[in-house]
């Protein structure tokens, strides 16, 4: 029954998000200090992961391809798809809920139990639209760009530890980067994180809107948040395939 009751309450705090619209005056600054703190404050461990992602694909798809009837070219089509379709867009996405989506829920359940969102309250201001929107905003005007860079540096790690390696030459890689490329596949990847940034800001603000206590349930609230928004990037992963892939 717990759970029925936070899905109720999730979907009121949603519809308590635009049922009473502020200026949007109100919301640019903190629009902008959102956009620079996912984007920008996000990008050291997005670069990090996406190359050395990019490189172990490489590497265990060249040390996999044992037949000699499969063409090498064929590392550079798995790396490429394997980065485009699925590890750039689910698996930043399931870093960027551990890193951001903590922050969120820290950052509003800490005001809750401050009492800082009663005093927003109090003086007339939409606190859920105030502090949420702007995040929910952001997360998914930002998030695309996040994983295309992803991409592009996954990509680029794969060729790197490929060629470093000796295992397969940058022509070879650079020719099954380019064949059979299906532009689609990143209409698709964008769609599945502009979903995925949505879940994330969405679920770890609901966490932290509705913390009650103090330190120690700020702490779990963050917990959950990372915790449910994982879950629900899987499951609409999944989804997500099923709809627009089949």
């Amino acid at each position: 029954m717990n759970y029925i009751f936070n899905i109720g309450r999730y979907w009121l705090f949603m519809k308590q998000l635009v049922a009473r619209p502020e200026k949007f005056s109100i919301y640019w600054k903190q629009l902008v200090r959102e956009l620079d703190n996912f984007g920008y404050g996000s990008m050291g461990i997005v670069a990090l992961t996406s190359v050395f992602m990019g490189a172990v694909i490489t590497i265990q798809t060249v040390y996999n391809l044992v037949s000699p009837l499969v063409p090498m070219t064929a590392v550079g089509i798995v790396a490429r798809d394997s980065i485009i379709l699925e590890f750039s867009p689910t698996m930043m996405s399931l870093v960027l809920a551990g890193k951001i989506g903590s922050s969120i829920a820290s950052e509003i359940g800490t005001m809750r139990v401050t009492e800082q969102i009663d005093a927003l309250e109090i003086m007339g201001i939409n606190s859920s639209a105030y502090l949420v929107l702007p995040k929910i905003v952001a997360a998914m005007l930002i998030f695309p760009f996040v994983v295309i860079i992803s991409m592009f540096l996954g990509i680029a790690g794969g060729w790197i530890a490929g060629v470093g390696a000796g295992v397969i030459s940058s022509e070879i890689y650079i020719r099954g980067i380019q064949d059979s490329f299906v532009p689609y596949n990143v209409t698709f990847a964008l769609i599945k994180t502009v979903t995925f940034a949505y879940i994330i800001t969405t679920v770890s603000s609901f966490y932290g809107y509705y913390t009650e206590g103090g330190a120690l349930e700020v702490g779990q609230s963050s917990t959950k948040a990372v915790v449910y928004s994982s879950i629900l990037i899987l499951v609409f992963d999944y989804i997500l395939t099923q709809l627009l892939l089949t």
